[in-house]
């Protein structure tokens, strides 16, 4: 875990206000904001607080430095702490730098390869209004890391100070914008000769050779190019500070040729270019200097093209306001009837100015964004974006140097495939060259090598990642992992019946052994199915004998099929996962409804006879065979065949979407409620259970929704045995949880 303050070089334009909707904003990506948090504020939505923020900032006017305290805690490539825990460490944290009582506002980022916080603090006191820096907060901030590391089980990096600030800044530039430095330029090309000079003459000479030049600065030593970049000599390396040099070589004397202003043509110099990496860039970075040179043309064309259009309207629109009121004078109506015509044509005219103007602005900002500078990392995300493969190749060189997917993943042997196996949406591009897909409530990650289910990894997710895997690899699978993990991988792996083969002995073992008892469980219930038909035609034997006895139907009780004229349909069997041939792919399928068929009053409903999918063993009302009835006594449950919601189960339905909607316009962090609907059939989590005016009620989440559908009684108490978070199924009404279904 790494803590690192983000200082503005400008105080002038720190701005907390943007600093949050930055923080907040999603970028259009699912991936990107996770949970957003307002902490020592009176709202707890984050525009709200940004306003209370900012009239605190505003009591303080005599403090001149940057009043917001920006701070960033990343952790480990594969490490996914929960939410509670993460809310832990951020109030450490800012407690430990002395902000505890002061306002800010948290989010979690994962649209990055690394899960990172980021804090925004107000670093005025909310009731003293006076300002708080801390002192020496690197030091602070290493301390604390090392010592939440130990208490959370979270995996070491190294605290302690090893480089100066400009190495420091020179390897952040070479990591997050793959832009190869002066100073690192320098320590790999020609530190090792410059260490070998005897004298000022040959060292100069040296630095000649690479296009540098070594001169005096204030007190010390800088090392510059042709274009005059300058890095602080005893920044390359300590033995180049002016008192080791000088104690070495004499005192300085500069270069003759400087003070000649003349110089021999060297035989290399330092240019911008990618770090080196496996992959060859030379043609990607030429299209990338090719494309940001022309960016400032293009960007003058388009708003002169874009101010030109938008006066052509202006124009066709007041052209069209002088007819109208031309027209209106003609019309020789009454002075109030034309004063009020020529009101609306003017309103109307202003109104089409407005529109004209607001989509200028929408129009200079595309292309403000789409022809803005960017670093070479990010040229390479949105060329990968777009579906360059020769980018997502060189992201990965970078990736592969900095290390790949970390964590619970899935891999195989058998070599890159092309396929995905399953419907995926790409979320983004990491500059590792990580592509993020979603898979419903799920994210899969996919760094060339491995696959890993960042977070959400629900039952689809993960047979999700198993296809696409296979899709990849072929049919052997690597998983590596938490052993939670994988026992997962293989429940779901059984689950689904898939044709796959782990490499891990004791995983592929537990996947036989589950698959075994699903594939008895199975066939016990086929067993039962047809015993079940066999007593049904037996039974109808014998009756039939029985009526060519008694053909006026004597001795048959009332009310039976046949007393009111109904005919049986023949071979028609208990309801069970797999429904006889004729009653497959017809409206009336039995296999969904929730009952059980007593083929005569003589037989008993016995608990084997029961199918495994009903939620108690026992007798159903066979009412949903017709129609939804409304007498007292009955209620309709959502999910039976032929049968609709009572209307006071969905008034309860609609009461709650509508509570908790008021509640969310004032709560930011509420999410989204809704009605339950056929469309929503698939995976969700179990987000609780709710009893509205004497109605049992399931919230189910699904992404940033929650799925509000109504229950009876019995899958209620059946509920109760969830934990909030674990998934369920829903299928035309009917929820399904682990281990049984309903």
């Amino acid at each position: 875990m790494i803590a690192k303050h983000v200082p503005m070089k400008s105080v002038r334009k720190s701005d907390f206000a943007g600093l949050v909707k930055y923080l907040i904003d999603e970028q259009q990506k699912r991936e990107r904001v996770t949970g957003v948090s307002v902490t020592n504020c009176h709202a707890e939505r984050p525009d709200a607080a940004i306003l209370e923020v900012l009239n605190t900032q505003a009591q303080n006017r005599r403090a001149e430095s940057d009043k917001t305290y920006h701070l960033i805690v990343s952790f480990r490539a594969g490490e996914q702490p929960d939410a509670a825990t993460l809310q832990a460490i951020e109030r450490r944290i800012c407690d430990g730098l002395g902000y505890g009582e002061h306002q800010r506002v948290s989010t979690v980022h994962h649209d990055t390869d690394n899960l990172h916080l980021h804090i925004a603090i107000n670093k005025i006191h909310p009731t003293r209004y006076t300002i708080h820096d801390p002192y020496r907060d690197h030091k602070t901030l290493g301390e604390l890391c090392e010592k939440l590391e130990g208490e959370y089980g979270l995996q070491r990096d190294n605290h302690q100070t090893q480089k100066r600030g400009a190495e420091n800044r020179a390897d952040d530039m070479e990591r997050h914008a793959g832009i190869e430095s002066l100073l690192g330029w320098i320590q790999r090309e020609c530190l090792e000769q410059i260490h070998g000079a005897r004298s000022w003459a040959e060292m100069q000479q040296v630095l000649r050779d690479n296009g540098l030049e070594i001169r005096e600065w204030g007190n010390g030593l800088v090392i510059s190019d042709a274009a005059g970049t300058m890095v602080k000599a005893s920044s390359v390396a300590r033995e180049l500070s002016r008192a080791k040099l000088e104690a070495r070589l004499g005192r300085f004397e500069p270069s003759p040729e400087r003070l000649a202003t003349q110089a021999d043509q060297p035989t290399r110099q330092y240019e911008p270019r990618p770090v080196r990496t496996r992959a060859d860039t030379v043609e990607l970075y030429a299209r990338y200097r090719a494309e940001q040179q022309g960016h400032g043309a293009a960007r003058t064309v388009q708003w002169t093209q874009a101010r030109d259009r938008k006066s052509r309207l202006i124009e066709a629109a007041k052209r069209s306001g002088r007819l109208k009121r031309a027209a209106i004078k003609l019309m020789g109506s009454p002075a109030l009837s034309r004063k009020a015509l020529y009101t609306l044509t003017s309103r109307t005219l202003k109104d089409e100015i407005n529109k004209i103007n607001q989509q200028y602005r929408k129009e200079r900002q595309a292309i403000h964004e789409k022809c803005r500078r960017q670093a070479w990392a990010d040229w390479l995300r949105r060329q990968a974006t777009e579906g360059d493969s020769e980018a997502l190749a060189a992201l990965r060189a970078r990736g592969a140097a900095l290390g790949g997917l970390q964590g619970n993943t899935v891999t195989g042997n058998g070599g890159q495939q092309s396929g995905q196996g399953v419907e995926a949406q790409q979320d983004g591009v990491t500059k590792k060259g990580t592509l993020i897909y979603r898979v419903g409530a799920s994210a899969i990650r996919d760094d060339g090598d491995k696959l890993q289910v960042s977070r959400g990894a629900t039952q689809d997710g993960l047979e999700a990642a198993l296809r696409m895997a296979m899709a990849r690899y072929g049919n052997r699978i690597t998983v590596k992992g938490s052993a939670e993990f994988k026992e997962s991988i293989a429940h779901t792996a059984a689950t689904a019946d898939l044709a796959i083969t782990f490499d891990d002995a004791a995983l592929e073992q537990r996947r036989q052994t589950l698959l075994n008892e699903f594939t008895t469980k199975e066939n016990r219930h086929d067993a039962s199915a047809r015993t079940d038909r066999g007593r049904t035609d037996q039974s109808r034997t014998s009756r039939s004998g029985s009526n060519a006895t008694h053909p006026t139907g004597a001795g048959r009780r009332v009310g039976s099929a046949a007393a009111t004229g109904i005919t049986r349909k023949p071979n028609v069997g208990r309801v069970g996962r797999q429904p006889p041939p004729e009653a497959q792919n017809r409206l009336r399928s039995l296999s969904q409804l929730g009952l059980v068929r007593i083929a005569s009053g003589s037989e008993v409903l016995l608990p084997g006879h029961v199918p495994d999918h009903l939620e108690h063993p026992g007798a159903q009302p066979d009412d949903g065979l017709r129609r939804g009835l409304a007498r007292p006594g009955v209620a309709a449950v959502v999910g039976r065949a032929g049968l609709a919601p009572a209307s006071s189960a969905l008034e309860a339905v609609d009461k709650y979407i509508a509570e908790r909607e008021e509640k969310r316009l004032k709560i930011f962090d509420i999410p989204k409620h809704r009605r339950y609907n056929e469309d929503d059939s698939g995976a969700a989590i179990y987000a609780g259970s709710r009893q509205i005016d004497g109605h049992s009620l399931a919230l189910l989440k699904r992404g940033e929704e929650v799925i509000v559908l109504p229950i009876d009684e019995a899958s209620a108490r059946r509920m109760k045995r969830l934990a909030l978070g674990d998934p369920v199924t829903v299928t035309k009404g009917s929820i399904k949880m682990p281990g049984r279904s309903r």
